[in-house]
């Protein structure tokens, strides 16, 4: 159990939900879709193989974070108290194994490298993290951040490059009137891996100033120790306006072909908003905390919004 709770198995959870829905709203664009979409073997072990990378990510970051873990959160402390560090890093390099071995059968199946460059960067970058990258700033937070916004880029190759899958020209671009690209696969993709990408880095700074006393004991050069918190918030202040003005213009843009197609973007933007103003008044680690919560929550609704769409125009057309 102790074990489990090393490898953050909701983080694990939420990324193959993630996965699977983009997914199974993607496969609605292909002719053979339902047969070699989300209920293929291959799809599965990409999602089988994400998921150990990540868990492996997990586990060596919290190995690496133990002196800092004593100081910042001593009651979720697991390496040393209930997990030895043999162990830890035993089981991160054997995730890594077996995700890699399962990157080259699908590299070799679908006839492309980009299963093992992908696999390959994810790896070293998450142990260049763990070791050195996250005691820098903010070069920490862009990583981690990037890792993310993988996750739906790794759905869209999939779909792109699976030999099995035929594009239908027929299908539409739902839920959207527009036609942009010839996929509309790929534009929902790469708008959720730049969603994901920018409120993930904003969640990553939050956290670095609720581990400022730990990350201290480490030396770390995080941007809340570097400028302090005051003009660190302000900073997460210009990131979420940001992205708030880009869900604003995405709704006034983007001709939307049914107007309950924006409740997901609707829910993300007020979650959004509400973490902005928890964020001006934040002060101790609890109430950074609920930022960081609601920020989360935003995320999810962002990225499951493929999952809303599919029901709503293919379950029910």
């Amino acid at each position: 159990m102790h074990f489990l709770r090393l490898t953050r198995p909701l983080n694990l959870i939420i990324t193959a939900i993630t996965m699977y829905g983009l997914g199974w709203y993607a496969e609605s664009f292909y002719i053979n879709g339902e047969k070699y979409g989300i209920r293929s073997l291959d799809f599965f072990l990409l999602v089988i193989s994400t998921l150990l990378i990540a868990a492996a990510g997990n586990v060596i970051n919290d190995y690496f974070d133990v002196r800092a873990d004593r100081v910042n959160k001593p009651e979720k402390l697991i390496i040393g108290v209930y997990v030895k560090r043999r162990w830890a890093i035993i089981s991160h390099w054997l995730f890594n194994v077996i995700a890699f071995g399962i990157a080259i059968y699908l590299s070799w199946k679908q006839q492309t490298f980009w299963y093992l460059f992908v696999h390959l960067l994810s790896i070293n970058l998450l142990w260049g993290y763990s070791s050195y990258f996250k005691r820098k700033p903010a070069i920490g937070n862009i990583v981690v951040a990037a890792l993310t916004a993988l996750v739906p880029i790794l759905v869209s190759i999939y779909f792109h490059i699976q030999p099995e899958l035929a594009y239908n020209e027929e299908s539409g671009s739902y839920p959207f009137n527009k036609t942009y690209t010839p996929d509309v696969v790929l534009i929902v993709s790469v708008i959720l891996a730049i969603f994901a990408f920018i409120l993930n880095l904003t969640r990553e700074i939050v956290k670095d100033i609720q581990d400022i006393p730990g990350d201290q004991l480490l030396r770390a050069k995080t941007l809340p120790i570097v400028f302090g918190i005051k003009t660190t918030k302000i900073i997460c202040y210009l990131i979420i306006t940001v992205t708030l003005a880009s869900l604003f213009y995405f709704e006034m843009y983007f001709t939307i072909s049914d107007f309950n197609a924006l409740i997901p973007i609707w829910i993300a933007t007020a979650a959004l908003l509400t973490a902005l103003f928890m964020l001006v008044f934040a002060q101790d680690k609890q109430s950074f905390k609920r930022v960081d919560l609601f920020m989360k929550l935003t995320m999810i609704a962002g990225l499951l919004a493929p999952v809303y769409w599919k029901y709503l125009f293919f379950t029910h057309a």
